[in-house]
């Protein structure tokens, strides 16, 4: 008997995700199109995930669950590819969610431009419990260059891409030891081919954003964006000379304004805000009003916070002075 392989190959990657899981599978499964394969990659859970995966796949016989020691989300993703049947390959992440029409859509897409190799969407900003926050993502949709993929991902999020199978066979699978900016650097290998990324002026993703707020991880995507840089320099190495100043200006500035977002201490804003006007002043030149108001939201946040420290210390002062006097 021939089985018949379904158009698009659906991968999520899974890891301790019992919380979100349910409703990620849920949004593939109320796709308006309906020729799909899920294949969900346990990355080694400890939690309800796999139980869960279970449940959904007693009742929907396109679901398939494939397991792996936890090797991190890279390489969850290249196995899920490897397994994987389709035509066309899209990526979700086990905490966010597609809207009916996204496989619709992005097919349509492909179909009225045959050189994209990348088709991407806005995104709606979700907060950590899944609400709705207002934000919409306005990143550029077409005529994207190299050079913009080597500083911010235009495309927000892997839950956002519809890849053409060939496409990530010609320029290779996700870097297995990048746990930080992996997906850019994928994103930079396609631009660096003939294959095109282009989006489509609609919102087809819902993406949660993280709850963790700690300096550390932030620290640690400057970390993954270095790493980046470093493979960028073998395959566009005059890409990287000319616009790695402003790149690394720009980057830093995201993580400031990350950093504004997620309520950090106000020292690590200001840091990687001052160290992206030292990498090229041109930053306040390029997207002026984005640069301009990272830098006053960072430096009020710190203005702030010194205020605060210094009535603390006054107050307890006077603390001590009063119980002295007593």
């Amino acid at each position: 008997m021939i089985i018949s392989k379904p158009m698009v190959s659906v991968i999520i990657p899974a890891y301790n995700a019992a919380e979100f899981l349910g409703a990620a599978i849920a949004s593939v499964q109320k796709q308006t199109f309906s020729d799909w394969e899920l294949l969900i990659i346990n990355d080694g859970s400890t939690d309800d995930s796999v139980a869960i995966i279970g449940e959904y796949q007693t009742i929907d016989d396109r679901i398939h669950l494939i397991n792996q020691l936890n090797q991190g989300v890279s390489t969850a993703r290249n196995l899920g590819v490897e397994k994987s049947r389709g035509q066309f390959l899209a990526f979700l992440d086990a905490d966010d969610q597609w809207l009916p029409n996204k496989l619709y859509q992005h097919l349509k897409h492909f179909q009225s431009h045959p050189q994209l190799g990348v088709s991407f969407s806005q995104v709606e900003i979700l907060n950590q419990a899944g609400e709705p926050t207002g934000q919409v993502s306005s990143s550029r949709l077409s005529n994207l260059k190299p050079e913009y993929f080597l500083s911010e991902n235009p495309t927000t999020t892997t839950s956002n891409w519809v890849v053409r199978r060939e496409v990530f066979h010609q320029v290779g699978g996700f870097c297995k030891d990048m746990s930080f900016s992996e997906d850019l650097e994928w994103l930079l290998r396609v631009s660096c081919t003939d294959w095109e990324v282009a989006g489509i002026d609609e919102v087809l993703t819902r993406y949660r954003t993280s709850s963790g707020g700690l300096s550390s991880n932030l620290y640690h995507m400057e970390a993954g964006w270095n790493q980046l840089v470093d493979r960028a320099r073998v395959y566009a190495p005059a890409l990287v000379e000319r616009h790695f100043a402003l790149a690394q200006a720009v980057h830093l500035r995201y993580l400031a304004r990350r950093a504004f977002r997620l309520g950090v201490p106000a020292d690590v804003g200001v840091d990687f805000m001052t160290r992206a006007l030292r990498s090229d002043w041109r930053l306040l030149v390029y997207e002026p009003r984005r640069s301009f108001l990272t830098l006053v939201a960072v430096l009020g946040v710190w203005l702030m916070e010194g205020i605060f420290a210094r009535s603390r210390r006054f107050a307890a002062s006077r603390r001590v002075a009063r119980r002295r006097r007593e």
